[in-house]
């Protein structure tokens, strides 16, 4: 059965997807909802000139700006409507996630199945209008303040009613987002939050690319480091595809049962424990935890006199969090070893999977079931998961750390970006094959019903 399934696999050709009309309609709605997310990072603000904030961006780019700049795909140089992205979600999510973790009402609601995620759904998407409008406030009071010392003004009329334009403008770009996230994964292929990330990513490699080889031919970038660059980010890609496809198989026997020729006969199995069980969570969460104060405090820095008290708090604290700087590191990696470990735990319980394995006959060779299988499974998952936390952070922290030695500015290269674009291709592509593998299936099914029928 393995081997036929095997053949069937290495069988997915251009021939089986040009058949394969489902699929054809899923991958084509996905890449029209990721146009539209393109065009609505070109759409303004109300009340933003885009010409004099382009200036204004480019005398103040580098540290954490280009960073947010960077996920939302260039949303935020534009101060589109869009420009938050998907990063007030993700923020609210860890909180509901944590609470639930913590507040036996909520842990109760996660535990209902279906109905219990659609409630915890919903109070995320609260948790995002609030903190979509707290960030999108000091964005829009920021925004008036915005190169003020330069004698240029970005937004055309400042007062209340720009900023409450520009709140309600970007609580309904994000909540859109989030709309068009659901329709991809409800419609077309793929994780439809992590299309959109990724696809902000990708938005803005060629520029950065371009930039890179602009250097090297205007001599400001060496040849050495372009090269040095290109390597690295080759084995970091590399790195990745094989870190994420790494597992920890664990052996399940099943009792001996009679078959066709009367033999008993003892079924075996394998529990595959990925070595990085959260994936790009961790990194996301990370970043967007550190992006939630280091964004209103950039912005809000603007509006505050830096001679006052709470002024040389916010000048104080965006140097020490600027993007390259140990301290920014340190929360960094901080962040990615505690949702490696949190996320982890989440999506994966121990008691249950051994509670599943009993309840089915199944075991661990030499572990009894039960208790004993759900500490073992416990044990061997923290361990897998102390080996995918380093991981994560060598990947995510030191293309940091070169970029703040070298003094290049290049987000597209850091290890968050990289992660989420390698591991989201690989998702998008493995849901491609099954479903080529799902529809050859169905083929093969009714071939055979039809040769019955013949009979």
């Amino acid at each position: 059965m393995a081997s036929r399934a095997d053949n069937i696999a290495s069988n997915l050709s251009l021939a089986n997807f040009s058949k394969a009309t489902e699929l054809k309609n899923r991958i084509w709605f996905t890449i029209g909802a990721l146009i539209i997310f393109r065009f609505l990072s070109f759409v303004p603000l109300p009340g933003v000139n885009p010409l004099i904030l382009q200036d204004l961006y480019s005398q103040t780019r580098g540290g954490i700006l280009d960073l947010f700049n960077t996920f939302s795909g260039g949303s935020l140089e534009r101060m589109s409507i869009i420009a938050l992205g998907v990063m007030p979600y993700i923020t609210a999510s860890i909180v509901v996630q944590l609470a639930a973790s913590l507040h036996p009402a909520l842990a109760a609601l996660k535990k209902e199945g279906e109905s219990g995620r659609k409630k915890l759904n919903q109070y995320t998407r609260y948790g995002a209008v609030v903190l979509t409008a707290i960030q999108g406030w000091f964005i829009a009071s920021g925004l008036e303040a915005y190169g003020a010392s330069s004698g240029i003004q970005a937004v055309v009329m400042p007062g209340l009613m720009f900023r409450v334009g520009a709140v309600i403008s970007m609580i309904g770009g994000t909540m859109f987002l989030l709309w068009l996230g659901e329709q991809i994964t409800s419609r077309g292929i793929g994780n439809g939050t992590s299309l959109i990330i990724m696809a902000g990513i990708v938005a803005q490699m060629p520029k950065f690319i371009a930039n890179l080889f602009e250097g090297g031919r205007s001599g400001s970038v060496s040849a050495f480091t372009i090269v040095t660059l290109i390597v690295l980010l080759v084995g970091m890609v590399l790195m990745i595809c094989f870190m994420e496809r790494a597992t920890r198989r664990l052996l399940i026997q099943y009792p001996k049962r009679a078959s066709q020729h009367g033999m008993m006969q003892a079924d075996r199995s394998h529990l595959p424990l990925k070595l990085n069980t959260a994936g790009v969570i961790p990194p996301i969460f990370a970043s967007s935890l550190l992006l939630l104060p280091l964004t209103i405090s950039q912005f809000a820095g603007n509006s505050i006199s830096p001679d006052t008290a709470m002024g040389s708090f916010v000048v104080t604290l965006n140097q020490y969090l600027a993007h390259g700087q140990p301290v920014y590191m340190l929360l960094y990696a901080a962040g990615i070893i505690f949702f490696s470990f949190f996320y982890t735990a989440v999506v994966f319980n121990p008691e249950e999977t051994s509670e599943n394995l009993k309840r089915n006959g199944g075991f661990i060779p030499g572990i009894r079931p039960g208790k004993n299988t759900a500490t073992y499974l416990d044990y061997v998952l923290t361990r897998i998961t102390v080996i995918g936390a380093i991981y994560l952070t060598v990947v995510c922290v030191f293309p940091e750390w070169v970029m703040a030695t070298t003094g290049m500015t290049m987000f597209f290269l850091g290890g968050t970006s990289l992660l989420i674009v390698v591991n989201v291709t690989v998702d998008t592509i493995t849901q491609i094959q099954s479903h080529l593998l799902a529809h050859q299936y169905g083929d093969l099914i009714k071939k055979a019903k039809l040769k019955g029928k013949m009979r």
